[in-house]
């Protein structure tokens, strides 16, 4: 069967017509890959700056990561508040000791319920799981939007947490 396939292209003229089909092919799916990135919320910057620190920051230019090892300070000096924003499942599974659940989901409905419990001075520090994960700064951004002064994003923070061997509960 190739041998057949093989011998239609050795004729004049497919040749031409085979690339002109795949350019024409290429061309449909750039376009459609460029018209659903646009579409998604948190879709990609075609030209611009790619890192993290771009992505996770405010629309002034203030940078909201923080470091791990910041991270772990704040954890031990118990001068931060670590808020979930993964699932509730995924939080009961496991999570950053002590962290608050506020699932990016469920925000408008529990936001009062946790905030309540937070003063706005206080610095948090939002994490979901995943280098890709855009809940943690969903999250961020609300919480600045509410009022919160100093508010940070872990990077891949439950996945980093755990690899650090740093404390985790569940339930």
């Amino acid at each position: 069967m190739p041998l057949k396939s093989y011998r239609i292209l050795k004729k004049p003229g497919k040749w031409k017509a085979a690339l002109v089909q795949t350019a024409v092919i290429l061309a449909v799916a750039a376009v459609l890959g460029v018209a659903v990135n646009a579409a998604r919320r948190d879709g990609i910057a075609l030209v611009g700056d790619w890192s993290a620190e771009s992505r996770l920051s405010t629309p002034s230019g203030e940078s909201l990561m923080v470091t791990l090892s910041d991270a772990e300070r704040m954890f031990l000096d118990k001068s931060a508040v670590f808020m979930d924003a993964r699932s509730k499942e995924e939080y009961e599974a496991g999570h950053i000791a002590g962290a608050v659940s506020l699932p990016w989901q469920e925000v408008q409905q529990r936001f009062t319920e946790v905030a309540e419990r937070i003063p706005p001075d206080r610095p948090v520090i939002t994490y979901c799981d995943g280098e890709s994960c855009a809940l943690s700064k969903d999250l961020a951004l609300f919480l600045k939007e509410m009022g919160y002064a100093e508010v940070h994003i872990l990077v891949n923070g439950w996945t980093r947490w755990k690899e650090a061997v740093l404390p985790v509960e569940a339930g």
